[in-house]
């Protein structure tokens, strides 16, 4: 990174943002925590990724979600984001909320993913070298491992507390019934799970029965992908910008999937636009109005993008009304594919 002048963090940063309980645990978490992954690979530009670090504390964001695996490469979005936590974070680090995951692969042989706790704890000691840092507040067991018992996996997250590596355990992409099943293990363990975290979205709604789940269990929820990766935003409704996530992408059922969601898209952009308010704040509003939502993790690559998603949480409440088109949109009783709208 290049030479930059001290930070010294906006005063009323706190005073900016309505935090939110992460169940029943001492945790407070804003609604929005930005996600350190693809924006922070190894071609990203240090300026503009220490800006947007450092710009989101100053708008009351102190909470960093991570992963082993995130990049690219696998690794690098840690290296990154422990430069500044080793500089200008290093004041503030009792205030900071720093999340990292395993689960996916990191190293080749049967030990380099998944839910053993070889490659667990393994993982964390690594993860800790890249942050530089002693301990992370969440460490998650980032994906159900239907080979390894979940006694195994969850002793190795109470293990990670237990030593102080972790200070919470979290769990990523289990279903409804896994959350229940993992919950009730770290109970008998005596380590609450303090989070789970999610696919959710007004287009992926396969898991949105677990935010209400995760409240009875007295588990926060946490929504990742909440525009599926650009998705819902209005970039798309008048065809496929070359700059885009689908334009630089090559796949064809990446487009095709695209196709097949645009009527949908669409018709919850007119709702929007009858909102004042555009789709991507919508969405995100949305998300946050689900009973049992603790946060979102948004992936923002710059500032300006950062502040654009903060600007959903003034978005107006709900009507019945709309909340039930926008529920006949997702249920699929509102607009069906039409694969003629894009040459």
């Amino acid at each position: 990174m290049s030479a930059a002048k001290p930070y010294a963090p906006d005063p009323a940063r706190y005073e900016k943002m309505p935090y939110r309980r992460s169940g029943h645990s001492g945790i407070v978490l804003p609604p929005i925590a930005l996600g350190i992954w693809q924006n922070f690979g190894v071609a990203s530009d240090s300026d503009q990724v220490r800006d947007l670090v450092l710009h989101a504390f100053d708008r009351g964001i102190f909470h960093f979600d991570a992963a082993n695996n995130y990049g690219p490469p696998p690794g690098a979005a840690e290296e990154w984001f422990g430069q500044i936590l080793a500089t200008d974070f290093a004041p503030y680090r009792d205030e900071l909320i720093i999340s990292t995951k395993a689960g996916y692969r990191m190293w080749p042989g049967p030990f380099g993913e998944w839910g053993s706790r070889k490659y667990l704890l393994a993982s964390l000691d690594q993860s800790l070298k890249r942050l530089k840092l002693d301990y992370v507040d969440i460490f998650y067991s980032h994906r159900f491992d239907p080979h390894t018992p979940l006694e195994e996996t969850m002793g190795a997250l109470a293990h990670a507390v237990r030593s102080g590596k972790a200070l919470y355990a979290g769990i990523s992409n289990y279903d409804a019934s896994q959350t229940r099943e993992a919950c009730a293990i770290l109970k008998d363990m005596g380590i609450p799970c303090l989070i789970n975290q999610s696919r959710l979205n007004l287009l992926d709604d396969a898991h949105i029965d677990l935010p209400p789940a995760c409240e009875r269990l007295g588990v926060g929820f946490m929504a990742f992908s909440p525009l599926a990766q650009g998705l819902l935003s209005e970039r798309y409704l008048s065809g496929i910008p070359k700059n885009s996530r689908v334009g630089q992408n090559h796949d064809p059922a990446l487009h095709d999937r695209l196709m097949a969601r645009l009527p949908k898209i669409k018709a919850l952009a007119d709702i929007a636009r009858e909102r004042g308010e555009p789709l991507a704040h919508m969405a995100l509003a949305w998300l946050l109005a689900q009973k049992g939502m603790t946060c979102l993790v948004t992936g923002a690559r710059v500032t300006s993008q950062l502040d654009d998603q903060l600007a959903a949480l003034q978005s107006p409440p709900f009507t019945e009304t709309q909340l039930q088109r926008i529920d006949n949109i997702r249920l699929g009783s509102g607009p069906q594919p039409d694969r003629s709208v894009i040459a």
